[in-house]
């Protein structure tokens, strides 16, 4: 490939270099764009080969290029696409301006107020996330690459093995800048691969490597979004030099006053508790969990920003909140409300007030705009770690999408947030928890749990750029729902949604006729390859060959309405009756959602829980007030999103098959 003469002498000889990396991989890789093989099928060779070369290449050891990349992108490619942060190819080489260049537009047209509080005025924070005229360092590492190995940027973003020559090229450097010599032995790179995370602080440095070195030393194999067989050996006694490390200069982090687990990197940044004026103030509420009500949920949200930007809106005492941001290019944390403090951040205060709330780096609307598996690690020991120090149990009833958590009255429903959206992987996101959906009852069981394969799993989706247009064909959590058994019966219907009675669509944000991994649902009929599930009120159908199943069978309880009524109304909040509020504390209304729960239905049900709720609408905490009433409700998973009912109205029918 032709080298421009602006690079001198070094860079054409480095280009040289990079192109024999290029050939000696044979060039048999598929172009980012490629569809993958079908089920079962491999391309034999190409990325691993190309893994081999650049490592003879650069001198950098196969199994820390292995390493490094497996934890940034898996081996995948995202058809050429860029990450969230803006990284390319399996290498996760970063060109953030090229990226921003064709930003996706943010999640849909929700417009909920975040506290979701009758007793306050509702709160539309309008602000939209600033972009930092300064890119970072870890936001540019291609342009580095491009230096380094003389190759153009279009080739480092579009071709897999010019990619992953950049990052051997980048390894090699960040080892040269150390002091440390080009070694055979991969116990030597543990600083450079730090430095390759692009972190500015040592503790997130650290993090990082510790996570590749935790790689290389169980090893893996997979199949690849191209088609690519690649594999690693594990290498279970490798223990790294960590001492070069204190040599990279970088600065510490704030990390005093944080609850992280000591597994991951942690930095203070708070948002303020501020009054500023008119008796207003922000941005959360102070309390005192889990002494005066059980946090019972965690909230994953994703950002639809990039992280400088999102810091500075946190940071905002008249904007909204949540407890912690994760950072997409290294898995880096930041808090900013403690665990016993109730953020603003899920539109639904009865949710806000027993949760924590985690937004992670990203773009709901965007496919291809994936996330790293740094980041996708560092949640779930976060989320691991907070479910053990509270109670949560790591299921899809107390580990919520902001898309999971329900209006909580009708007039809010429509405009509730839909993210962290179809694109989340969730049944990788719990294996990571220790946690996998697995079969838990025999193939007569009356339910199931929603797990489609999330490679091979790829519904069309519409809205992703522009409204009505189709999004990238992609992996995906969601399973869509038809009115019958095939795809030619109409879309389930979202009354709450849509009270004029609209249908539901196949929009990227269109939560009226989908289910998602994890979620349980009972069952109300099989005619062949398809099931049918108790959903909104509604038999609703989905596809499920016993080949590629999109469900597997379940155990768990569930709730139908008690004999004699008719249906039962169903709640998007749990609180007391009325009887229960002290002087003083206004006594919130218990209004139903426009949804019922029919006689002869059947939903899974989660917690059994009193009816509760937090009064805080004062910044003095003197009037803050948890009552906690005498009626009982159930969460049940009633439609995409959780719902309650009154345990008065129901009965539980213990778990058959």
């Amino acid at each position: 490939m032709p080298v421009t003469d602006s690079r001198g002498a070094a860079g054409r000889r480095r280009a040289r270099r990079a192109v024999g990396v290029l050939a000696g991989a044979a060039l048999l890789l598929p172009l980012m764009g490629a569809a993958p093989p079908a089920e079962g099928g491999s391309s034999a060779g190409g990325l691993q080969q190309a893994f081999a070369a650049a490592s003879a290449t650069y001198d950098v050891p196969q199994s820390v290029l292995l390493g490094v990349s497996y934890l940034q992108s898996r081996w995948d490619t995202h058809g050429g696409a860029p990450s969230v942060t803006g990284g390319y190819g399996p290498m996760h080489l970063t060109d953030a301006r090229t990226a921003l260049a064709t930003a996706p537009p943010h999640h849909g047209d929700g417009t909920e107020d975040p506290r979701g509080d009758d007793s306050r005025a509702p709160l539309f924070p309008t602000a939209e996330v600033p972009e930092s005229p300064e890119l970072p360092a870890r936001l540019t590492t291609l342009t580095k690459a491009a230096e380094l190995t003389g190759l153009a940027p279009e080739r480092l973003r579009s071709d897999p093995a010019a990619n992953i020559a950049g990052g051997a090229a980048l390894l090699a450097a960040a080892q040269r800048e150390l002091g440390a010599p080009l070694s055979a032995d991969p116990a030597d790179w543990y600083g450079a691969v730090a430095r390759f995370s692009g972190a500015d602080d040592s503790a997130t440095a650290a993090a990082y490597a510790n996570d590749v070195y935790d790689v290389l030393r169980t090893g893996g194999e997979r199949l690849t979004d191209a088609g690519q067989r690649v594999a690693l050996t594990a290498r279970p006694g490798l223990v790294p030099d960590t001492g070069r490390l204190r040599q990279a200069g970088l600065r510490t982090a704030d990390a005093e006053g944080t609850e992280c687990p000591p597994t991951v990197s942690c930095e203070w940044i708070p948002a303020p508790y501020e009054e500023f004026g008119d008796g207003d103030y922000g941005n959360h509420d102070l309390a005192d969990r889990p002494r005066s009500q059980d946090i019972e949920y965690i909230v994953v949200h994703d950002t639809e920003g990039r992280w400088e930007g999102v810091l500075k809106m946190v940071q905002d005492p008249t904007y909204v909140s949540w407890h912690y941001s994760l950072r997409s290019t290294d898995g880096h944390i930041a808090q900013h409300v403690k665990a016993k403090d109730v953020a603003w951040h899920a539109g639904n205060w009865f949710v806000n007030a027993k949760s924590i709330g985690l937004e992670h780096e990203g773009f709901l609307v965007s496919p291809d705009a994936w996330y790293t598996e740094a980041m996708y690690r560092s949640s779930a020991r976060l989320v691991k770690y907070l479910a053990r120090k509270y109670g949560i149990p790591l299921d899809r009833q107390h580990i919520l999408g902001h898309d999971n958590v329900p209006g909580p009255t009708a007039a809010s429903v429509p405009g509730m947030h839909t993210d962290p959206g179809p694109y989340w992987d969730w049944q990788h996101y719990f294996t990571l928890l220790g946690r996998p959906f697995q079969p838990t009852a025999g193939t007569g069981s009356d339910v199931v749990t929603i797990r489609p394969d999330y490679a091979a799993n790829r519904p069309e989706f519409t809205g992703c750029a522009a409204k009505g247009e189709p999004c990238p064909v992609h992996g995906s959590s969601a399973v869509r729902l038809y009115s019958g058994p095939g795809e030619h019966y109409p879309l389930i219907r979202d009354i709450g949604l849509r009270p004029g009675g609209g249908d539901s669509t196949t929009g990227v944000n269109d939560i009226g006729s989908r289910v998602s991994t994890g979620q349980r649902y009972a069952v109300a009929d099989r005619d062949g390859d398809w099931t049918a599930i108790w959903y909104l009120g509604q038999k609703a159908w989905f596809e499920n060959p016993r080949k590629s199943p999109a469900a597997i069978p379940a155990r768990g309880l569930v709730v139908t309405p008690k004999e004699g009524l008719a249906g039962v109304p169903v709640y998007g909040r749990a609180y007391p009756e009325a009887a229960a509020y002290p002087a003083g504390v206004p006594a919130q209304p218990v209004t139903p959602l426009p949804y019922r729960l029919p006689a002869g239905q059947k939903y899974v049900a989660g917690d059994r829980l009193p009816g509760q709720y937090y009064y805080a609408v004062t910044f003095g905490t003197g009037s803050h007030r948890v009552v906690t009433g005498e009626d009982l409700y159930y969460e049940i998973q009633y439609g995409h999103r959780v719902a309650f009912v009154r345990a008065a109205d129901v009965e539980v029918v213990p778990p058959a098959g």
